[in-house]
């Protein structure tokens, strides 16, 4: 009888407990159902399709498809047409510094992160979410994409070359003691490069700031200053630049030539000449892995191993994010599904096939789960270790809209050199001065 009593007290007290935890249950178990569309780049396919099966095998009524085109293509038909065209993937992944312009053209839909970091994990909570890149995609009080990776630059080193040549790679290497022109292979024309460089000197291309009672931003730029009111840094800074571009003159190499460049990276870093050390992401690790002897001749390094004037390099702290077309907002069975692919996609028990299928690393991942993996090569953990001791030490990457004038102002001003023939460090800075005068007066006009 006791025994009777107490199993009624117990499905009594179940009773009364099942509208809390029922709720929960059925929210946990609540079957996803719709249609979605994903962008996919090629070489990503087999990992989205094992992703996308997983969530349709627990999820009968749910139907994900795949839309296969790189990125930049896709993103390209975005910009050219609108949120509605159904070539426009209801998920895609966008880089960091295209949330702004997307936003502004209402591309996007906000994302409820917060839920989707606590599925995820690996933050240790969400403060800590926002401190990473996840923090970027936030604007006003919306999120508008959810972390896919980071990325940032490190450095390849040809070991047989560094040898062959008698270049100690053990030490960080300074760009003002190189002699020979082909040692260090620093596309510096290219301002993706080239900022690695000019944060390692705290120059701002292009910044933004405003006082605190001030509603609009100010931009700025330290490359509108005169000569001889740039610091003693900075100007030793240019002085560097201007001896590593006259070296390369000087030698007849294509390195500052933005069609011959690369071709003249890939064939000196190639095992058997003398290129020792160059720049380079993740992204890479499979086209320079081969011109070092397969990955025989090649160690990977943080991209602080190279100084100039004793400060190393600094990248960026960039990344990519997943995001939803604007058009699934209303819609709950989309935008459950929406969420709960980005979650799939990113899933850190599938971290080190996602790494193998795209070349991208979880922020919210440990280093020793990737360089303990049975899985990934040893180049590849040691990729991915300098990836993310090398974004550590990275400055935030500037994300406004108006920086992405920089591109091209760097560049003209740089490959002018090679036509203009600057003497010397101060007739070389006042050629990207003038660049970057006029595109600061350019975006004057612009307000």
């Amino acid at each position: 009888m006791k025994k009777l009593l107490s199993v009624l007290l117990v499905f009594m007290l179940s009773l009364n407990l099942l509208p809390f935890f029922g709720q929960v249950v059925r929210a946990e178990e609540e079957a996803l159902r719709g249609e979605l569309t994903v962008q996919a780049e090629e070489a990503w396919l087999e990992y989205y399709e094992a992703a996308a099966q997983r969530i349709m095998d627990a999820n009968p009524d749910a139907k994900i498809t795949l839309i296969e085109v790189g990125s930049f293509d896709h993103l390209e038909t975005l910009d050219n047409t609108d949120a509605g065209n159904p070539d426009v993937a209801d998920v895609f992944a966008i880089p960091a510094d295209r949330i702004y312009g997307l936003t502004n053209s209402e591309a996007l839909g906000a994302l409820d992160v917060e839920k989707i970091a606590e599925k995820v994990g690996g933050w240790e909570d969400f403060e800590a979410y926002n401190e990473g890149i996840g923090g970027n995609f936030k604007i006003g009080e919306e999120y508008f994409a959810f972390p896919f990776n980071i990325e940032t630059l490190i450095v390849f080193v040809n070991t047989a070359n560094a040898e062959a040549n008698d270049i100690d790679i053990e030490d960080p290497v300074e760009l003002t003691d190189v002699e020979d022109a082909a040692t260090i292979l620093l596309p510096f024309f290219d301002a993706w490069y080239g900022v690695a460089a000019t944060n390692s000197a705290e120059i701002e291309l292009l910044g933004r700031e405003k006082e605190d009672d001030a509603e609009e931003w100010e931009l700025f730029s330290h490359m509108t200053e005169d000569w001889e009111d740039l610091s003693e840094e900075k100007q030793a800074f240019f002085t560097a630049l201007f001896d590593y571009w006259k070296l390369n003159f000087d030698a007849n190499t294509t390195l500052f030539d933005p069609e011959a460049g690369w071709g003249y990276i890939d064939e000196t870093f190639t095992s058997g000449n003398k290129g020792v050390f160059r720049l380079g992401g993740p992204w890479d690790t499979a086209s320079i892995s081969e011109q070092a002897g397969d990955g025989e001749d090649l160690a990977i390094l943080p991209i602080t191993n190279i100084t100039i004037n004793e400060k190393p390099l600094l990248h960026w702290q960039g990344g990519w994010g997943l995001t939803i077309n604007s058009r699934i907002e209303g819609d709950d069975d989309k935008m459950a599904l929406a969420e709960a692919m980005i979650a799939e996609i990113v899933n850190t028990d599938y971290a080190i096939d996602l790494f193998t299928a795209t070349g991208k690393v979880l922020e919210n991942v440990s280093v020793e789960v990737y360089t303990e993996s049975d899985e990934l090569s040893d180049v590849d953990k040691k990729v991915i270790a300098a990836t993310l001791e090398s974004y550590a030490d990275a400055p935030a990457r500037p994300l406004f809209n108006e920086w992405g004038r920089v591109w091209d102002t760097w560049k003209n001003g740089i490959l002018s050199w090679n036509s203009v023939k600057p003497e010397n460090p101060e007739e070389a800075y006042n050629e990207l001065k003038a660049s970057f005068d006029a595109m600061m007066e350019t975006l004057a006009t612009e307000e």
